[in-house]
Parts: structure tokens; C-alpha cells; sequence
């Protein structure tokens, strides 16, 4: 158990400070940072959002909303700041999101998630048209509807009208930039979960260009963290004076945040990230010759990559659980905190669709082996073990890599909704899990990138965790069988990536 996690006095913390926020699938969020990575002073900023979904795999959400919620936030929390010393702005968002931008830089394009799975088609004819396996080794992630060509060419397919009124295509993150201060960039971190960067170099990847239908001059500038924005409209300060001189970085993804906001930050600790979607991810040193065939590997700067792999399906799969299956009295904590039970049906979590390992965009939730008998305890167990089988098929790929981690951290949502699901996850995993009780986890690495820069000899104060969820032998057997059932079932009725 480590760190604190409280809030600091203005007259305790130390300078530069850094206004974080941080866009994720619920909710747009800001906080205020010391140079140990504390927070400062009152409470975080928060407002409440929803992506607008729909039976077709829609999943968007209006970016000028995004933007007047970003405007809200930097307004309440440079109010309360002192003059001089905040040091820097930084922000992260969900990551993989597009909006188009017209001449007059306003958006015609809603914003579309990560989420959104209607390029299917568009999937499959890549895959056709491409090598699938030279282009992950180039860019670091398969041809799949998380990622930006697909989207492109879907949108230019199937509204061509809308796709020819934007001349600039940039994620969420870089179109709020450009609405508040005039000016914009993509954070290595953010080009690189586009699957149009050449993890490589580090510049836009001319094939995946092309495929996608734009040219290179239709995308932001590519800086690293180390890079921040110039040009800033003078205007901004003038809006807020607690902000004159603060340097703005650009924007991030949240997968890279949340690694350094949990503590892992190096090649020895993983991070289990828990939220509406999930992952686990490992920070290592270079950029990685070869990525194992379910995992993807991000750029984040030219010294760092990410790798790892990622679910569509955690918390929304708890939500889904919440609001369909009647538990009755019974507490979803005494369920996952049971032993584990042969009869529990086996359930593939995929309701909107599968990224690692397998990348099925298409694949839907497949519950197995239920009887006249079974409760709906049952099914919210198995459903919520079928989510911790799917962090296991990641990790296994990952311990066929260079990245050896000693730690594997926990956050998110569902740790603290839930945290007795932990156990589940240790007993599947077969590794102990660590769980960081630090909220906003996410919000606190996107502080964290900017002081590497602003304040690299600062040293931060520890994240706080919890007591470590340790496997239980008695249970490796049940969750060995689980995972090869599992598996065989996947194959049965997941035909894989070539479903899109």
C-alpha cells in the first residue's frame, strides 16, 4: 500500500501546476495538479455526457458539446487558481475518435467513437486490398473499426457529401483545441491509436493514407510531449488570466494517461485498465520490432511505446448487467466474492463488438450452457468471469513478449463499483493484481505527462493502492478449464477478424 492520494493546501503545493482534463465515454473532467502530482486545493470539475448509440453499431457524440464542456471546466478551475502558477494545460480524450473540420474550422461531422462499428464492410475490403500483417508491424494495430481508415473510407462511401465538406479530419481532442485557442496538434499518443502512423518514424503512413482517401495536409502536425502548441490566440489569456503563460500540450489518448496515472510507467508493471472499456498495457523503452498477433503497440514518443491489447466490453458490460438481470436481494459483491461454480454459464462478453485478441468488430455476447435452473446471479457471475477471460487472453500473449512486468496495477470504474471482482480477475489471470484507489486515475497521468517536462526533477507523490488481490489455488483448475472452454466456444461462434 503506497501514497496518500489527498488533496493539497495552495500553500503547500509546489510550483508549476497543471490544469489536467480529461474526455472519457461518461463524462468530461479537470483537475488542478502540483508539481508532485497532487491535486490541488477544492474538488474536481466534472460534466456529465453520453455517446448517442444505435442497433446499426452507431456510437457518436457532438464534439461542439465536447468543447463548451472543456470551455466549463477550464472557467471554474482557473477561477479558483492563482495567477502564475499554473504551468501548463494538458488533456486527454477516449482514444480512436474522428470529427471533420469545414475551412471555417467548425465541425460537419458528428464525433465518432471508438465504438462505432459500422465500417464492417470497410474492414473487409482493406483486408483484401492490404497486407493485414506488414501494416500492424508498420503501424502497430490491425485493419479493424476501431481504428481510422476503415472510418474514413466508410464515411466517404456512404456520405460523400459530408466527407467532401470537411477539409481537415483530427480527433476529439484536437478539435477542442482548435475551437478554444485557434490553434491544434495531435499528441504522438493520439495520431498513433488512429492506425495511420508509422510507429516507426513517427510520421503519417502514406498506404494507410491512401487507403483511407486523405492526404497527409488534412491531418494535424504530430508532436511529441515534449513539443507543446505555439500560436495560441492571445485571446485565451485574456479569457483566463490564471492561464497567461501556461504552456498547452497536446492532447493525448487516455490509454497512454491512464499507464502513467496509475504508476506504471515503466517496463516492469502492467496496467489493468477497468472503465466502460478496458485494457492492459505495458510502457516499454523503444519501439518494439515485432508485436504478437492480438496485441497492438502505440508510438506515445520517440523514446516509448505502449503495448498490449484492449476490450470494448467492461463496465458497459456491468451496466448491461445492472439494468437486464434481476438479482433480487442478492449483492453483486457476495457473487463475485463466491467460489467459483462449474454450472455458471460461460458467457463471451461482446456487445459492442471485439478488439484484442481476436479483432471481430462484429462479434455480439454469446451466453452458454443455461438451464431451467439457472439464476440470474449465475449469469451476472459468468458474464463478469467471461470479462476477466478476456483479460487473460491478452496477458498470455503479452508474457510471449519482451515486456516482463512484476506488477500488474488495477483502475477504473468497475475496481471501485465492484472491487470484489479483483479476485476474479487475480484467480483467471493467475498473477496477483494491485488495485490503485486513486480515482481518476486517467486525469492524474494526463497531469503527470506535462510535468515530465515542466518539472522532471520534482519527485511525485506515490499512487496509492490497495491490498493486493492474491490468486487462490484451489481455484487455477477451475479457471484453466474456463479459459479452454472459453476458447473453444470463441471458435465455434466468432469467425474472427475477417468479419470486420
Amino acid at each position: 500500500m503506497a501514497g496518500s492520494g489527498g488533496r493539497v493546501g495552495l500553500d503547500d503545493a509546489l510550483d508549476p501546476f497543471v490544469l489536467a482534463m480529461d474526455v472519457g465515454s461518461t463524462a468530461s473532467r479537470g483537475d488542478v495538479y502540483d508539481a508532485a502530482g497532487r491535486p490541488v486545493g477544492g474538488d474536481r470539475s466534472k460534466v456529465a455526457h453520453e455517446f448517442r448509440t444505435g442497433a446499426d453499431g452507431a456510437s457518436e457524440i457532438d464534439p461542439d458539446q465536447v468543447v463548451d464542456e472543456l470551455a466549463e471546466i477550464i472557467t471554474e478551475l482557473a477561477a479558483a487558481a492563482p495567477e502564475g502558477r499554473i504551468g501548463g494545460v494538458a488533456l486527454d480524450t477516449f482514444a480512436s475518435s474522428l470529427v471533420g473540420v469545414d475551412a471555417d474550422d467548425r465541425a460537419v461531422t458528428p464525433c465518432y467513437t471508438y465504438a462505432d462499428s459500422r465500417c464492417g464492410a470497410q474492414v473487409r475490403a482493406l483486408r483484401r486490398e492490404h497486407d493485414e500483417e506488414q501494416v500492424r508491424q508498420r503501424t502497430g494495430v490491425r485493419l479493424h473499426s476501431s481504428y481510422l481508415p476503415a472510418r474514413l473510407r466508410w464515411l466517404r462511401e456512404t456520405d460523400p457529401d459530408r466527407f467532401a465538406a470537411a477539409r481537415r479530419w483530427m480527433s476529439l481532442g484536437e478539435y477542442a483545441y482548435l475551437r478554444l485557442l485557434g490553434t491544434t496538434a495531435a499528441g504522438t499518443a493520439t495520431a498513433a491509436w488512429t492506425g495511420m502512423l508509422d510507429r516507426h518514424t513517427g510520421r503519417w503512413d502514406p498506404e494507410m493514407l491512401a487507403a483511407a482517401g486523405v492526404e497527409p495536409d488534412r491531418l494535424s502536425q504530430v508532436r511529441d510531449p515534449g513539443d507543446p502548441l505555439t500560436d495560441v490566440d492571445p485571446e485565451v489569456a485574456k479569457r483566463w488570466p490564471a492561464l497567461d503563460g501556461a504552456r498547452w500540450f497536446a492532447p493525448i489518448s487516455d490509454g497512454f494517461a491512464s499507464n502513467l496515472g496509475t504508476g506504471a510507467a515503466d517496463p516492469t508493471t502492467a496496467a489493468v485498465a477497468a472503465a466502460t472499456s478496458g485494457a492492459i498495457r505495458v510502457l516499454v523503452r523503444d519501439i518494439p520490432e515485432r508485436i504478437p498477433p492480438g496485441l497492438w503497440c502505440y508510438r506515445v514518443d520517440a523514446g516509448r511505446s505502449l503495448l498490449g491489447g484492449a476490450l470494448n466490453d467492461v463496465g458497459r458490460v456491468l451496466s448491461w448487467l445492472h439494468d437486464t438481470v434481476q438479482l433480487g436481494d442478492t449483492d453483486p459483491a457476495d457473487l463475485m466474492a463466491a467460489a467459483p461454480d462449474p454450472t455458471t454459464p460461460l458467457v463471451l462478453p461482446y456487445l459492442s463488438g471485439e478488439r484484442s485478441t481476436g479483432w471481430a468488430a462484429d462479434a455480439r455476447a454469446v451466453i452458454s450452457g443455461v438451464s431451467g435452473a439457472t439464476t440470474g446471479g449465475q449469469l451476472f457471475r459468468g458474464a463478469m468471469e467471461g470479462v476477466a477471460l478476456s483479460y487473460e487472453r491478452i496477458a498470455d500473449q503479452l508474457r510471449t513478449t519482451s515486456a516482463d512486468p512484476q506488477r500488474i496495477l488495477a483502475s477504473g470504474r468497475v475496481t471501485q463499483d465492484l472491487p470484489s471482482w479483483l479476485q476474479v480477475l487475480a484467480d483467471a489471470l493467475g498473477t496477483p493484481v494491485e488495485p490503485v484507489t486513486m480515482k481518476r486515475a486517467t486525469l492524474h497521468g494526463t497531469a503527470l505527462h506535462a510535468l515530465e517536462v515542466l518539472a522532471p526533477d520534482t519527485a511525485r507523490e506515490p499512487v496509492p493502492t490497495g491490498p493486493t488481490l492474491h490468486p487462490v489455488p484451489e481455484h487455477r483448475e477451475h479457471y484453466r478449464d474456463r479459459a479452454e472452454a472459453y476458447d473453444r466456444l470463441y471458435r465455434a461462434v466468432i469467425t474472427g477478424p475477417g468479419t470486420g
